[in-house]
């Protein structure tokens, strides 16, 4: 007889979480949209990783920023993002594979604290952080260098995994190519049970950045930013099958994990709006 468990893992579906680890309350509205809206106010930005679970495995996107990161640009650091798995009953040093969807500050720190992970990222965003653009720091201002050379150091160490392009990362799970935010900018294509889920990560802070057809200002191609909005937008089919980057939103709009008062949002759950 075919258990749930197995029949998950046969079908390569997942349950999958975003769990908000750090709030900027500060932030507006002209801070978030090229242009400038005129229509300025408060617009709060969340700061997430993401889970996926099936069975006894788990994958992480992206693992945040920790207590000097959040010192040094003003966040206000909730808790540390690793260790917030241990709500959804992951030890840190179970996670074998960790996507990283680019290596800003707020998506590739803690690299140290999953001392038995992969990292999974694309080439373009490697080469771009460790290449000649990183001599202006306009163009360098969102990462950490600290960040880039644990990454680099995990290279060396045989525990990165690059790629080109789209990719499947294992049954139910595609990495998806979309630049714009960064060089190299990878979103997720998740199979859940109530259908598949886009995670966009900063292809779109915000569901408005998206659904306006609105870039984010941080930007290294405005092109490729609205060319991604467009595709994450048809891959998904559905606005409710979409999850940004950045949004307060998203714990608004998706049932919550009990007992977490920080914030953990079921993702594989229909969202109330």
């Amino acid at each position: 007889m075919t258990t749930p468990d197995k029949q998950r893992a046969d079908d390569g579906v997942w349950e999958a979480y975003a769990i908000r680890y750090a709030r900027l309350d500060e932030r507006r509205r002209a801070d978030n949209f090229v242009p400038v809206d005129p229509h300025d106010g408060p617009m709060p930005m969340d700061f997430f990783v993401w889970l996926l679970r099936q069975g006894d495995r788990a994958i992480l996107v992206d693992t945040g920023f920790g207590a000097e990161a959040a010192s040094a640009r003003g966040r206000k650091l909730l808790r540390c993002p690793v260790e917030a798995l241990r709500a959804l009953d992951v030890d840190p040093a179970t996670i074998t594979d960790v996507v990283v969807t680019h290596l800003h500050y707020d998506h590739a720190g803690n690299l140290d604290k999953l001392p038995n992970a992969r990292f999974h990222i694309q080439a373009d965003e490697v080469a771009y952080a460790t290449g000649p653009c990183m001599c202006y720091p306009v163009m360098r201002h969102a990462y950490r260098v600290e960040d880039v050379v644990e990454l680099v150091r995990k290279v060396y160490a045989d525990r990165v995994v690059f790629y080109k392009g789209d990719a499947n990362l294992v049954p139910g799970v595609d990495l998806l190519a979309i630049g714009g935010h960064t060089m190299g900018l990878q979103s997720l294509r998740v199979r859940t049970a109530r259908g598949t889920v886009i995670l966009a990560s900063d292809a779109s802070h915000y569901y408005e950045n998206i659904l306006g057809g609105r870039p984010f200002p941080i930007v290294h191609d405005v092109a490729k930013m609205l060319d991604g909005h467009r595709r994450l937008l048809a891959e998904a089919g559905d606005p409710k099958f979409l999850v940004p980057g950045h949004d307060p939103q998203v714990l608004e709009r998706y049932p919550r994990l009990p007992g977490d008062e920080i914030g953990i949002a079921i993702l594989h759950e229909a969202p109330s709006a």
